[in-house]
Order: structure tokens, then C-alpha cells, then sequence
């Protein structure tokens, strides 16, 4: 392992290597022979623990907030603010194109961390940013190191080459940036942040750099991201425990009562049998569903590695891919009642939970999904049993890019210039997480890109979480590309 500062470029894959193939860019000399810039910020910021789900490091955030805020200032935008929210600060940085007409972009992405837990299965301190050499390249593991840091850090470099390899004083679009500090803990006051903040965060497109790529060398962009729902649904049996000796058999069991429950949640065909589920969500095109083929993707091989699992299951007629990315899903998280101590107790208990999350995709609406529970636990609960569902309020809507925009064809030619491509060949990806980008789309009623340097073995939200570093300086070449090429389009 090395120091994260000493490294200037990398193996096998690295952007030092595709530029001595003779496609060499004003942007991608920059980002080269600056890569220690990058490195050093990223250092510097990875060890803030900026954990936004432990209200012990709200100070953190705060001060990642800060840090972040300096960065922008050093990098040249003449406007740079920290949003104070009734949660973790959000900051908001503009720099305006002297250009007039030109289109304005807004960069979306957060600076708050999963937690670290279990902090025993990390290889080397989450806060203490280390390099390792990996098969592909060198890796950077920390916690944020991708999600959301390195992706946020990599448009400070990205800035500065498109400024230097254009010759421009200003962008050739007006960039704003929007980097919120709570969206691991479910962003919820955000929306009231957009609101509020609404006058100051009109644009033309909003670029979302909090996803991935197929892998490493297999240029690709998010399209697409569904939407989330969560319940809990409680049953009550008797009025208090019983013994199970004295009334088993004799009286609802609501454990008993919770399995035949959440069995009945799929039908043999793995679809929901909520009423009403699938009556929002879009068959999937000819074209949708061969875009998504051409994704390079090898089901024993993730089974293997990411999904860490035996088989591949899921709702019938649809490939793995579709599954993860273009169907919605009905998820039991967790489920408990009674006794579950040391040795037994001999119970049959007063109650039983569950947790459940549903996945949404094309015109679903989070809102929907509570009164489909509802009615669905009423029509399957059992005599003697009593339900409570519980749907918090919110949720998150599904959204997607339109693939025929001129933003997305910008998106593409950037992509393809940093990954040594043609535009073509950029390949769409579905991500099958939620986070606020349907948020970002109603109020700013924008179309929308992501551009993001992650890739699926960068264990998000687990320990050992890493980033790819040549991933990152593509990511760079890429924003500076973006910029450019927005910059000659009119999107009105």
C-alpha cells in the first residue's frame, strides 16, 4: 500500500494508458498531470466521518460541509454557500458562463457517509484513506470513497481541466452544484430545501454523479432509477402472551399468522399480489430490453461475487438485469415477535412485525403503495387477528432520463471521449437503488443525466468500500468534456 498523494497514474486500465494510445485530449493531459490534486482533496476529506445517520457526528458533517465549501472556493466558483437544513448542511456552489444563452447545469450529489459497521471486518481503518493495488488498477478504501466523495471530488478536477483545455475564464455552461448532507439517511428535508431554495437552483439539466459503470472498461450511464416505498405492518393475536401449553392450538398465533402473510406477498410466479400493483408500471420496449441486453453481464459470476448468494430468483419472463434495474419488487427486511432470548420460552405472543420495502419503476408512485398494502392485508388476514400498517409518509417516486435529448447525446459523446469510445457504444444501465433524483426532477422540472465513476464491486454501504482511482480520473475527463459539450447546444 501506498500513500494516496504518491500515486500519478495506474495500470492496465488507467487514463495514463489510453492516452499514449493516441487519443490524447487537452482534458485528459490536464487531469493527468494533476491527479495529485485530486488524491490530496480526496485524502484530506475521507477522513472526516461524516456520518449523517449518528446524531454523535453531526459535527462531522458539518465539518465535511465546511471542507467541501473551501474546496470550491480554492477550485475558482465565485459562489459558494452552506445550506443549514432542521438536519445536516447542504452546500450550493455557482459558477455563471460569460456566454449569454448558455445552459445552465446543476450537479447533484451528497456528502454524508453510511456508518461503519462492523467496523471488525474493515481491512484497514474506514477514516484512514489507503491504497492498495488491485487486479484492475489501484484502489482507494475508505468509507465514502465512491459513495459519495470520490464521485463529488472528481468534478473539482473535472472544473479545472475543462476551464485549462478551453482556454475560458468562466465554464461554457453555468454550473451549479447541490451537494446535500443527508441522503444516506434518507434525505428528508431535502424536498422542503429545493422548495425553498427554488430561484436559486433553476437549470437546463441536472447531472446526477452519485451511480456507476458496468465495469471499468465498459463505458456506460445510468438511465434510470426506481422509486421506494416502506412499511411495517403489525398483528396482535391475544391481549397479552400465553402460555403455549395452556392455548396452542387453541387460540391465532399472530407469528403463525405473520408467515402466512408474507408468503402470500408473491405468487408462484414471483409476481406482488398486491391489487393493483402493476397497474402504473409500463411494459418494457423492444428496444429498452435489447439496450439492456447489450450490457455485459455474466449471472454466476455476480452470484459469486457482489450478490454473494446460490441461485438467482425473481419474477418469471425477465432476465436478471431487468429484474434489478426495470421491475418493481416487494422485499421482506426484517420480522420478529415473541421470545427470542437465550434457551426457549414457552409463548405463544401477544404480536408479531415485519418490515417491508417496495422497489417502483416507470409511472409508480410511492404514495399508491400503502392503501394497496392495506387492502391486501385485510383481504389475507386471518380470523382473530388484528393488523396495523404503518406507511410513513414521502417515499421516493422512480425516475429516468429521455434517451433521445440532446443533454443525454452530450452525455454520451463526454462518455465515450473519456473511455477512448464512440457514443454508440455507451452502453444504458438501470440502477436498481432510489434516492432523491425524482425530488430534483419535479421541483426543477429539468431533464436528467448521471455521470458517476462507481462500479459494482465497489462495496457500497458495506466495510471495505473502495473506489477504483482510474475510474476517478476518467470521471474527470469526463465532467470537462461534458461541459464543452453542452456548452454548444441550446437545450431551451
Amino acid at each position: 500500500m501506498r500513500p494516496l498523494a504518491s500515486l500519478r497514474s495506474a495500470p492496465v486500465t488507467s487514463s495514463a494508458e489510453h492516452s499514449e494510445a493516441g487519443h490524447s485530449t487537452a482534458e485528459r493531459d490536464f487531469v493527468l498531470a494533476h491527479l495529485d490534486d485530486l488524491h490530496a482533496d480526496l485524502d484530506a476529506w475521507l477522513r472526516i466521518p461524516s456520518i449523517s445517520a449518528d446524531p454523535a457526528h453531526a459535527p462531522d458533517v458539518a465539518d465535511s460541509a465546511a471542507w467541501l465549501a473551501e474546496a470550491l472556493r480554492r477550485v475558482g466558483f465565485p459562489t459558494v454557500e452552506i445550506w443549514p437544513t432542521p438536519g445536516a448542511p447542504a452546500v450550493f456552489a455557482e459558477w455563471p458562463s460569460a456566454d449569454a444563452g448558455a445552459p445552465v447545469a446543476l450537479v447533484y450529489g451528497h456528502h454524508d457517509v453510511q456508518p461503519v459497521d462492523p467496523l471488525e471486518l474493515w481491512e484497514h481503518p474506514p477514516f484512514e484513506p489507503t491504497v492498495v493495488e488491485g487486479p484492475d488498477g489501484p484502489e482507494l478504501h475508505a468509507r465514502g470513497a465512491i459513495d459519495d466523495k470520490g464521485n463529488v471530488a472528481f468534478h473539482l478536477l473535472g472544473m479545472r481541466a475543462h476551464l485549462a483545455a478551453t482556454g475560458r475564464d468562466t465554464p461554457a455552461v453555468t454550473v451549479k452544484l447541490l451537494i446535500e448532507g443527508e441522503e444516506e439517511s434518507g434525505s428528508p428535508h431535502f424536498a422542503a430545501l429545493l422548495r425553498e431554495r427554488a430561484d436559486r437552483l433553476t437549470c437546463d439539466v441536472v447531472v446526477v454523479s452519485d451511480t456507476g459503470m458496468a465495469a471499468h472498461d465498459v463505458p456506460s450511464a445510468v438511465v434510470a432509477m426506481r422509486g421506494l416505498a416502506d412499511a411495517e405492518i403489525t398483528l396482535r393475536g391475544p391481549a397479552v402472551d400465553l402460555h403455549s401449553g395452556s392455548f396452542g392450538g387453541a387460540v391465532p398465533n399472530p407469528l403463525h399468522a405473520m408467515a402466512q402473510l408474507l408468503a402470500a406477498l408473491h405468487d408462484e410466479q414471483g409476481r406482488v399480489t398486491l391489487p393493483g400493483f402493476y397497474d402504473k408500471v409500463r411494459p418494457l420496449s423492444d428496444r429498452e430490453r435489447e439496450l439492456m441486453a447489450r450490457v455485459p453481464f455474466d449471472e454466476q459470476e455476480w452470484l459469486d461475487g457482489p450478490a454473494a448468494s446460490r441461485v438467482a430468483t425473481g419474477e418469471e419472463g425477465f432476465s436478471t438485469l431487468e429484474r434489478l434495474g426495470a421491475r418493481p419488487t416487494a422485499e421482506v427486511n426484517g420480522m420478529w415477535g415473541g421470545y427470542t432470548g437465550p434457551g426457549h420460552k414457552t409463548i405463544i405472543p401477544a404480536e408479531a412485525h415485519a418490515k417491508l420495502t417496495f422497489r417502483l419503476v416507470s409511472e409508480q408512485r410511492p404514495e399508491d403503495v400503502g392503501p394497496q398494502l392495506r387492502a391486501w392485508v385485510e383481504a389475507n388476514l386471518p380470523a382473530g387477528i388484528e393488523a396495523e400498517v404503518h406507511t410513513p409518509p414521502g417515499g421516493v417516486s422512480p425516475c429516468s432520463s429521455d434517451l433521445d435529448s440532446p443533454a443525454m447525446g452530450a452525455l454520451l459523446a463526454a462518455i465515450a471521449q473519456a473511455w477512448d469510445s464512440e457514443p454508440s457504444e455507451v452502453l444504458y444501465l438501470r440502477e436498481g437503488g432510489s434516492g432523491p433524483e425524482a425530488d430534483l426532477v419535479e421541483a426543477l422540472d429539468a431533464p436528467l443525466l448521471f455521470l458517476g465513476a462507481g462500479l459494482p464491486t465497489d462495496r457500497i454501504h458495506s466495510p471495505n468500500e473502495r473506489v477504483l482511482l482510474p475510474m476517478l480520473h476518467r470521471g474527470a475527463e469526463a465532467a470537462a468534456h461534458l461541459w464543452r459539450e453542452l456548452g454548444q447546444m441550446r437545450l431551451g
